[in-house]
């Protein structure tokens, strides 16, 4: 019964949630999931007309738009999800979760395999916008509004625009997406201004040592 695994799952996940029953009913992202099943199973099946036409019925629906052809895993967690893309060669692995205004996209016109692929256990912050062709592995957090644009390794917290990588780890305790932890993540361009602070610092100690030492000649 992988639609009540699901429900429990992201019940689990959302401290406002009631429990799974109000998930199965109420919540637009776990909606929006069961439709694609069955859009994907119709896609791979060759009915692929009726099966955009269900994924654009679910998208008026829910607000999120998932092509037939993309690949997901179980226990996905779509919190709010309004504004979500994820494209026809995105791959989803399992236990993931993706908030609204995430986009699963591609970078150009090519054939093939063009979207990301997304391993378990990933956190996929607000309005974060993951294009093109790569991996983003186990346990990987992408923070809110980043653009990320190369592969990412697993265990691996990505902020910024461009996303850059500004934590790494063994620990999946430490870094798996349950942990729903948006807010306690490094700024690595406030990172790079406190190390120049700090060289600044160091030269301006050396000018006034270098001052003294002239005043003693």
């Amino acid at each position: 019964m992988g639609f009540w695994e699901d429900a429990k799952y992201i019940a689990s996940q959302d401290p406002a949630a009631t429990g799974p029953w109000q998930v199965f009913f109420m919540y637009p992202g776990y909606h929006a999931v069961r439709w694609h099943r069955i859009s994907h199973w119709l896609h791979i099946h060759k009915m692929r007309t009726l099966a955009r036409g269900i994924s654009q019925f679910a998208r008026f629906l829910t607000g999120v738009e998932i092509h037939p052809g993309a690949k997901i895993g179980k226990c996905l967690f779509i919190d709010h999800g309004m504004g979500i893309v994820i494209g026809e060669t995105a791959e989803i692995g399992d236990y993931c979760n993706i908030y609204h205004g995430v986009t699963l996209g591609g970078t150009g016109k090519d054939k093939g395999k063009r979207h990301p692929t997304l391993g378990n256990h990933v956190l996929v912050g607000a309005g974060a916008k993951i294009l093109g062709p790569f991996t983003v592995g186990d346990n990987a957090r992408i923070g809110g509004n980043a653009v990320v644009l190369k592969e990412v390794p697993p265990n691996a917290t990505v902020v910024g625009v461009p996303g850059v990588v500004v934590t790494r780890g063994d620990n999946q305790q430490q870094y798996c997406s349950w942990e729903l932890d948006q807010v306690s993540l490094p700024d690595p361009i406030q990172q790079e201004i406190d190390q120049l602070q700090q060289r600044l610092n160091t030269l301006c100690e050396d000018l006034r040592q270098l001052g003294r030492n002239d005043d003693l000649k």
